[in-house]
């Protein structure tokens, strides 16, 4: 019997190797069992999925076996985005949600992600519990999905218009129609397709959206994660059609990324504290910002310029979205591009994000290298991040991990280290503000390893000397 793991969010796996219909039964059946546990018998649950290879009858399949445990599933009638699963979590008062997606990885593979009663992601010790309790096959209850139909078990319905309706009371939509914006929008072939065009139709903002078919393959690009060089082919679109942004959203439209009037990628520190920026000195709200430790020192900056507490914690939205519940944040975020705001379920939201940032230009009237340029000017310094990604075999992990638990750097290229701090993975605070930090992929055999410096020039070094310390 394959041995179900649970990493971030979720399970995740190749598709037909080991993401097969049954493994993904037994993952619906072990959520049954916990909702049960925990006394949600008989509530509604969301279902949802991405645009990837069999999503659809993946999630079917989660559906069958969600309605034989005495759910009413509420399947969504086509690819949603993450977010809009995440909403119709609370929106349908629902005890949680599945989403059949691999989001931004490879498009070997697909996933098994689980949201709970707040359209959030569920807690450490919560996934742990669904884990313990997924059953061998025998153990899977399952009803036929026309049967289920028939019998109201399973509805299937849209829910765009509700999701619509509460993200124009987060944002004024209608200010950026009007703005007359030419817009390029990436949606990686995922399910952020159409979605601009739709929301701002209609008014003088042209939306020009590449990549909208859905593809599976994910061509010209090796995955749906909006970052470099994925996003290469949508930059220099940008300046071909001379757009005043690009607007990027991943395979499941929870992450989001920003090309700029120039075809530059701002990177998603960059636009992090951008989005901060925004909350805090455009719409003068203030609360506490979330970050994950893998993401920018920019936000303790704007944090003491404006009074705000910032909160460190590690990475995931499995962190992220309990202490923004905790501390009611006004926004929480990560590195990966993924960000949530408060007023709407504390989970990654790619289309909102954005909508966000297109709002901060218009009430701004600048573009977003200008934008990039005024943020620099308000904090005193410029700010230069990278990150490399290092696979390793599988059979390496304990020992980079011992090497890595020994290793006590005082200097890392002739800079003191003020801290190492292992919350999660091992980073190191520098003399001079900034950092070098080494984790884990959760999801993939992967050496993930970040840097943030004022100076441009020390970026590749730090990442090579994190290479050399890992003895990768």
């Amino acid at each position: 019997m394959y041995e179900i793991r649970f990493g971030t969010d979720g399970w995740r796996g190749k598709i037909a190797e080991d993401f097969t219909f049954d493994n993904v039964r037994r993952c619906a059946q072990g959520f049954a069992n916990y909702l049960m546990a925990h006394g949600k018998s008989g509530a509604d649950i969301v279902v949802g999925h991405d645009r990837r290879f069999a999503s659809r009858d993946f999630a079917i399949a989660a559906a069958e076996v969600m309605a034989a445990n005495g759910f009413r599933v509420w399947l969504t009638e086509g690819p949603a985005p993450t977010p809009v699963i995440s909403f119709s979590v609370v929106e349908r008062k629902a005890a949680g949600a599945i989403n059949i997606t691999a989001s931004h990885n490879p498009p070997t593979d697909n996933g098994f992600k689980v949201r709970d009663e707040r359209g959030a992601a569920v807690a450490p010790d919560g996934l742990k519990e669904i884990e313990a309790a997924i059953p061998p096959l025998e153990g899977v209850r399952r009803i036929d999905f026309a049967t289920a139909k028939d019998q109201g078990r399973i509805v299937v319905w849209d829910p765009s218009p509700a999701y619509i309706a509460h993200i124009s009371r987060l944002v004024d939509i209608d200010r950026i129609k009007d703005a007359g914006l030419h817009v390029l929008v990436e949606p990686m072939w995922g399910n952020g397709i159409g979605w601009f065009p739709r929301l701002l139709a209609g008014g003088r903002t042209r939306v020009t959206e590449i990549h909208n078919v859905p593809n599976p393959l994910f061509p010209e690009m090796t995955r749906p994660e909006p970052i470099p060089p994925n996003v290469d082919v949508a930059l220099a679109k940008t300046v071909e059609l001379g757009a005043d942004v690009c607007v990027i959203t991943d395979g499941d439209a929870d992450r989001m990324g920003i090309g700029d009037e120039n075809g530059r990628f701002v990177n998603q520190l960059q636009v992090y504290a951008l989005l901060a920026y925004y909350l805090l000195e455009v719409r003068g709200e203030r609360g506490a910002i979330v970050k994950t430790l893998s993401t920018t020192s920019m936000l303790e900056r704007l944090g003491e310029i404006y009074g705000v507490p910032v909160y460190q914690v590690g990475v995931g939205f499995k962190y992220v979205a309990p202490k923004m519940l905790e501390t009611d944040a006004m926004i929480g975020g990560e590195e990966s591009g993924g960000y949530a705001f408060r007023g709407h379920v504390p989970e990654r939201d790619g289309i909102l994000g954005n909508l966000y940032f297109l709002d901060l230009m218009v009430r701004t009237g600048k573009s977003p290298s200008q934008l990039l340029a005024e943020l620099y000017g308000k904090l005193g310094a410029a700010y230069y991040y990278s990150r490399l990604d290092v696979t390793f075999p599988a059979h390496r992990r304990e020992e980079i991990r011992a090497r890595l638990d020994a290793a006590r750097p005082e200097c890392i290229l002739g800079l003191r280290v003020t801290e190492i701090l292992t919350l999660d993975g091992y980073k190191y605070y520098l003399e001079d503000g900034g950092w070098l930090l080494l984790r884990f992929s959760g999801t993939e055999p992967l050496m993930r390893i970040y840097c943030e410096t004022t100076d441009e020039a020390r970026v590749r070094p730090l990442l090579e000397e994190g290479a050399r310390l890992a003895g990768v």
